[in-house]
């Protein structure tokens, strides 16, 4: 066996002690290094979580294929609790395919709960970089106190990856990625960091911009570290679009290219995430709508608010709509809708945390339009599940979001048209990790005037680190100066509490 380095992984400049950042290889090795696009894990349990690679030794290849053979090929996994791999707590083989781009999608079993491990893969004489992941406490117990972290929106073209690094200079126990872990544009003259290729359409346009979004250092480091939920906005499949629904007829497809377009796109996005079997893409659908229990303290509530929401009302963009008040219609679907509000009021967790993409409080100008594309534009919707957890009794809702390239606090109403009205829930929204580039130190918060309850903005990139204990969760928005030079430091802008049984934003 090649034995690893034993060097540290070096995040931002400070030792991360045990985590390798790159193995030594073996000089006997006939092909190159297949590891190119590291490694990550996710959908921890009490008892297990799913390792992730692919094998790719020349990423960007045209055919997707990542340089790989038209070849199955034997992949071995180690799991430890220390960085050495001293002794081995789970182990095996398993086979990563040429039909699925030759990646790989275990789950380690076994494990004990509310605990840390280290894993890596070796394949064709090599072995890969170490990840660090861990497992949720026993759904008997509350387990111990957490740090989350959540990101979105990771446009390759605007920016380098630095809120990434720094999200995994924190070494926090779980990731959540809210979507738009990719975009399919294709390359803009003149970007900082230019996409591969064209608009990406087919099956191998999509294999190949995850694998060159995934060469990225900084993003491997934060896949490293934690294990991931993740949850797909629309640049994964084509921007705004919803259910069946284009949002535009840019580039020319019939209705079975567009149809083949969404196919390759969910199985691309099954392939290059940390997903478990019962995820996997059946033809142009995706089961990813799914509840994520952390012991007794959380339940991760995921959802999918593309897949299955009515077309966006009015022709979507920022309109004053009355149709957007129309009972029928649903942002993530009715069964979805039926979903959440069972989940909700099983009472699985002190805090319900609800995974999800665009933007949830009413936010309306002074003209009284709002944004179509979010909740605004499935006002029904959202006051169904809004008057459903409180029906239900649910002690501490708290919604996190993607999407607007912002950050923002706000609080949820009863009634949004009532200053006065009680607050029942949280939002907490991340801002981008590049989208948008570089971002302006602006902190004044857009339409106040006609929607109090928003209590704090931010146009800097970056990400949200919470920390989850029975008492409180504090939500620390952090921020980095610039993205169009790499390396840049994070700080905190702002920092809320949102305290047990007391729905709404306490700043600290």
């Amino acid at each position: 066996m090649n034995r690893l380095s034993r060097r540290t992984f070096v995040l931002g400049g400070a030792a991360v002690a045990g985590v390798v950042v790159a193995p030594l290889q073996s000089a006997s090795a006939a092909v190159p290094f297949p590891f190119q696009l590291g490694v990550a894990s996710g959908e921890p349990d009490a008892s297990s979580v799913v390792l992730w690679t692919r094998l790719a030794p020349s990423p960007l290849n045209a055919d997707g294929q990542g340089g790989m053979a038209n070849a199955d090929v034997a992949v071995d996994w180690q799991v430890s609790t220390t960085s050495s791999f001293a002794s081995l707590v789970a182990s095996g083989t398993v086979t990563a395919k040429y039909a699925a781009a030759h990646s790989v999608h275990v789950v380690a079993g076994g494990l004990q709960p509310d605990a840390e491990y280290y894993y890596r893969f070796r394949a064709q004489g090599h072995i890969s970089p170490v990840g660090r992941t861990r497992t949720a406490p026993a759904l008997s117990t509350v387990g111990r106190d957490f740090v989350m972290a959540f990101a979105s929106c990771a446009h390759y073209e605007s920016g380098y990856y630095t809120a990434y690094r720094r999200m995994a200079d924190d070494r926090p126990d779980l990731i959540l990625h809210l979507g738009d872990y990719i975009y399919e544009d294709a390359a803009t003259a003149g970007s900082l960091r230019q996409h591969v290729g064209s608009e990406i359409v087919t099956l191998a346009d999509y294999r190949r911009r995850y694998a060159q979004y995934k060469s990225d250092p900084d993003l491997q480091a934060a896949h490293a570290i934690a294990p991931w939920l993740v949850v797909p906005d629309d640049h994964e499949v084509e921007n705004n679009y919803a259910n069946m629904v284009r949002a535009d007829s840019s580039p020319a497809l019939t209705t079975a290219q567009w149809t083949a377009r969404r196919t390759a796109a969910y199985q691309a996005y099954y392939e290059n995430m940390p997903l478990r079997p019962a995820n996997i893409n059946s033809g142009n659908s995706i089961a990813l709508y799914r509840r994520v229990r952390w012991g007794q303290l959380a339940v991760f509530h995921m959802l999918d608010t593309r897949q299955f929401r009515n077309d966006q009302a009015c022709g979507d963009g920022w309109k004053v709509c009355s149709d957007a008040d129309l009972a029928s219609r649903s942002l993530p679907g009715t069964a979805q809708e039926s979903w959440l509000l069972d989940g909700l009021g099983q009472h699985l967790g002190q805090w319900d945390i609800i995974g999800q993409q665009v933007f949830f409080a009413r936010q309306y100008d002074a003209s009284g339009a709002s944004n179509m594309d979010a909740w605004d534009g499935y006002r029904a919707s959202r006051a169904r599940i809004q008057q459903g957890w409180v029906d239900r009794g649910v002690r501490n809702p708290l919604v996190l979001t993607g999407d607007v390239h912002a950050s923002w606090a706000n609080n949820l109403k009863a009634d949004y048209a009532n200053a006065n009205s009680a607050t029942i829930g949280t939002e907490l929204v991340c801002t981008s990790i590049t989208s948008g580039g570089n971002g302006t130190a602006d902190t004044a918060i857009p339409n106040a005037g006609t929607n109090p309850h928003l209590k704090f903005y931010s146009n800097r990139r970056g990400y949200v680190r919470t920390k989850i204990t029975q008492a409180q969760v504090t939500a620390d928005f952090r921020g980095v100066s610039t993205v169009t030079e790499h390396g840049a430091a994070a700080s905190t802008l702002k920092s809320f509490a949102i305290l047990d049984g007391r729905p709404g934003l306490q700043a600290i």
